[in-house]
């Protein structure tokens, strides 16, 4: 009897676990990407209302920079953020790219993880065909309203608009609208999205596009955020050479790629080595079957899965030469990295450098940077870090990032830099990777990952730029002293000739011929009497110089006695310049109405060679 309720008990546990089992499976079904980053957006860097607007900023910049320089047209963008009735905000990015032909309009917006840089092995900012169809997507979910898009390739062509959303369950478009329509630029696109969203986040939005403008030079950038109307203006008119796509590196491959190659190749071994990897010739080739053990004329479809193990393993073992880098990357440059980085902060000092190309897991890749100090930077807190990649400014995970890791790692204090942890006092420190492969940490591509070959070059082109910013400061501080004897000068000389003219009753003599023998330096004396400043400069080298003459103010330049070369007028900040040939012995004066503080730089000579005299102090 205990034995048959023992059988029925175990019967019933079988009946559920299989009832169970059918349910869970009439549950079970597969998802599409557009439907499983609607539920995940937070890894796309859509995790909060603030962030969701400089997301969809940025994947709209990067394709329209991507898109102009392709097409080596000069980027000339708009960027627009307006306050609706409701709450929400309406996103306009327009550029004057190329544009998108009306097919592919649809697809390129409407469907996640299409592109046409996932498989190109090149420099590019964008890559794997999601960021702008995933701000679509995000503005479908926090506001129910369609992306607008007007398309327009060329003055022989007619613009097209469209209204698009993405259907989650299919990873497909929906095409709400699409019909002809005039419009006023010959070519280019524009996107207009609305989001339920706040500008909480606007300061670091206009952040955004002014380290983009840095680390893009050839671009223009307009903006209305809010009603404050911004402009980022180019300091190049060069436009950019588009990195070209190159082979696969034997270095860089994995066996699922690989075996995926082998398997659409009917061609012999060798041939196919030559043909479908960069940097691989006959001589290479012949390596790598001799090391794998496979003839060369074997053909490549039919090799099974050991042999194919074996060629992996030969062709990451054989010496091959790195990828060539100056095709498939475009770097920025050091003269237009300072003068990016010059042209949005006043700095006393600025000094970039490239670092020779280098290869981790066979994908190519350079490091820039650049350190700026002194200016109107904070004196106090830590110093200011600019990371870019593929010319696309990280703004988030900071601490997370093997730039900033690299940055605290090294010994700061050794070049006249104080040091917790980070480098503290007025400086910017900006480096860029460029590369075919960005190792990112996530999708929302905020943070490099931490890559040795990557640190290395890193902490390289830092300990480089340290040193000059060491001999920079200490010719700095020498400046300081040789200032402080010229203040010494300038106060007692003159009250020594005016005493020795009083005695001998004789006119006061000009004792400016006297300091500068002294001095035997490029003197500027700045004096402010009534309200006009009058500066002066007294060439007491032995040969000629140019150089120009900065004035910054705060407040107005006013009847000056010679006209600036450049004015510069920002929020109340006024930078003028002067540019000057000075024969030796000569001297240069103009006089102004300053409202408020002047400060005077000379620039364009040696450190060591000048010195700048405020007499009123």
């Amino acid at each position: 009897m205990q034995h048959e309720l023992c059988e029925r008990d175990e019967k019933q546990g079988v009946n559920i676990i299989t009832t169970c089992a059918d349910e869970l499976a009439k549950q079970q079904r597969s998802i599409s990407v557009a439907e499983f980053f609607e539920k995940n957006k937070h890894l796309l860097g859509f995790d909060s209302p603030t962030r969701g607007i400089i997301t969809t900023v940025k994947e709209a910049v990067d394709n329209s920079l991507d898109a102009c320089e392709e097409a080596e047209i000069l980027p000339d963008l708009y960027v627009g953020i307006y306050r609706q009735i409701s709450g929400a905000f309406r996103i306009v990015i327009e550029d004057n790219g190329p544009g998108i032909i009306p097919e592919q309009v649809p697809l390129v917006f409407g469907k996640l993880l299409y592109g046409s840089r996932f498989h190109q092995i090149r420099q590019s900012r964008g890559q794997q065909g999601i960021g702008i169809s995933a701000a679509v997507l995000y503005a479908q979910i926090t506001s129910g309203t369609p992306t607008r898009i007007i398309s327009r390739c060329g003055s022989d062509t007619k613009a097209y608009e469209f209204l698009i959303q993405i259907h989650t369950e299919t990873n497909e478009p929906d095409i709400q609208k699409r019909e002809e329509i005039a419009w006023e630029r010959i070519h280019g696109t524009r996107i207009e999205m609305v989001f339920s969203s706040t500008l909480a986040a606007k300061k670091r939005l206009i952040e955004y596009l002014r380290y983009t403008s840095i680390v893009n030079p050839h671009a223009r950038i307009t903006a209305t955020i809010d009603e404050e109307e911004l402009v980022f203006d180019r300091t190049s008119d060069d436009p950019i050479k588009s990195p070209q796509s190159i082979l696969p590196h034997p270095h860089g491959i994995e066996l699922g790629h690989l075996k995926r190659l082998v398997s659409d190749a009917e061609i012999p071994l060798a041939s196919f080595l030559m043909t479908s990897f960069s940097r691989v010739g006959e001589k290479a080739a012949a390596l790598i079957c001799s090391s794998a053990h496979l003839s060369p004329d074997v053909i490549t479809k039919n090799l099974i899965m050991p042999e194919i193990t074996s060629l992996l393993s030969a062709m990451q073992q054989t010496r091959i030469q790195p990828p060539l880098a100056a095709l498939c990357l475009s770097p920025i440059g050091e003269p237009l990295i300072r003068q990016g980085l010059e042209k949005e902060f006043s700095l006393d000092y600025v000094a970039a450098r490239t670092r020779p190309a280098a290869v981790f897991s066979g994908h190519p890749f350079l490091i820039e940077a650049a350190i700026g100090y002194g200016g109107l930077l904070l004196q106090e807190g830590n110093a200011r870090i600019l990371r870019f990649a593929n010319r696309v400014p990280l703004l988030y995970q900071q601490g997370a990032c093997a730039i900033t890791t690299t940055i605290a790692d090294i010994n700061w204090k050794s070049y006249n830099i104080s040091q917790q942890g980070l480098p503290l006092g007025p400086l910017i420190i900006l480096v860029h990777i460029a590369s075919t492969n960005v190792p990112f940490t996530s999708e929302s591509k905020d943070a490099i990952a931490s890559i040795p070959d990557i640190e290395r070059e890193i902490r390289l082109v830092l300990q480089d730029l340290g040193r000059d910013l060491k001999q920079f400061l200490s010719r700095r501080d020498r400046k300081k002293a040789d200032e402080a004897r010229a203040q010494a000068i300038c106060a007692v000389i003159p009250e020594i000739a005016m005493i020795v003219a009083k005695t001998i009753e004789k006119p006061v003599p000009d004792t400016a011929p006297i300091e500068g023998r002294i001095m035997k330096k490029l003197i500027a004396k700045k004096r402010t009497e009534d309200g006009i400043v009058t500066v002066t400069i007294d060439n007491y080298t032995s040969r000629p110089v140019d150089l120009m003459a900065y004035a910054f103010l705060y407040g107005e330049l006013k009847e000056p006695t010679i006209q600036p070369t450049f004015i510069q007028d920002k929020n109340d900040e006024m930078t003028v310049v002067w540019q000057i040939h000075l024969p030796d012995k000569a001297s240069w004066s103009v006089s102004f109405r300053g409202t408020h503080t002047v400060t005077i730089d000379l620039r364009g000579i040696d450190e060591t060679k000048k010195v700048v005299i405020d007499c009123d102090i």
